[in-house]
């Protein structure tokens, strides 16, 4: 993702020009990433599956806006996650407004979000930690996702997040330290 190879470029030069075959040749590359970035985002595995095929959707319709000179997946990731913290609020506005009718439904449905065996079936630990990522604002969630589970290094999150190397640094340093705490205060708060 640093530099664009050639074989890229060309690819992305036949997707704007309307190749499907191109076009499935970089869904292809992607869908992967785009998928449990989409799983690290929001939680379940078939709003993650949905919404990153919506991200190709979207991106297929819109390749005339792409300058096929730079990078695909920077563009591309922006679409994706748009659609995820879009997803989110929509939910949390579904869960605020099913609160005041019923409080005991919005508890129910509020546990599902980022669950065990929605994210990690098999580990107590996972849950805690994937409980606690959920907790994070988007744009804290977001760089723990992309450094910690896409393994992205700062500078293609900055290109991806399109911010200084400084502001991922600050982001990921405050994503940990809150994600701590949220883990700390669960702790404390289990009977052992």
């Amino acid at each position: 993702m640093e530099s664009l190879c050639q074989d890229e470029v060309t690819v992305m030069e036949r997707c704007r020009r309307g190749s499907k075959e191109a076009f499935e040749a970089i869904v292809r590359r992607y869908m992967k990433d785009a998928y449990f970035i989409a799983l690290g985002l929001v939680g379940n595995r078939e709003d993650a599956l949905d919404l990153s095929q919506e991200a190709f959707i979207l991106t297929y319709r819109n390749m005339k806006r792409f300058n096929p000179t730079r990078p695909f997946f920077p563009w591309f990731y922006q679409i994706l996650r748009n659609l995820c913290f879009n997803h989110s609020r929509k939910r949390t506005d579904e869960r605020r407004l099913v609160e005041q009718f019923d409080g005991r439904q919005v508890e129910r449905e509020a546990g599902n979000n980022f669950t065990p065996d929605v994210v990690a079936e098999r580990n107590e630990v996972k849950d805690r930690v994937w409980k606690a990522i959920g907790r994070l604002d988007n744009k804290h969630r977001e760089v723990i996702v992309l450094r910690h589970f896409r393994s992205l290094s700062y500078e293609q999150i900055a290109q991806n997040l399109f911010c200084s190397k400084g502001t991922v640094m600050s982001r990921l340093y405050y994503a940990r330290k809150r994600l701590k705490e949220i883990l700390d205060s669960e702790k404390g708060g289990q009977q052992e």
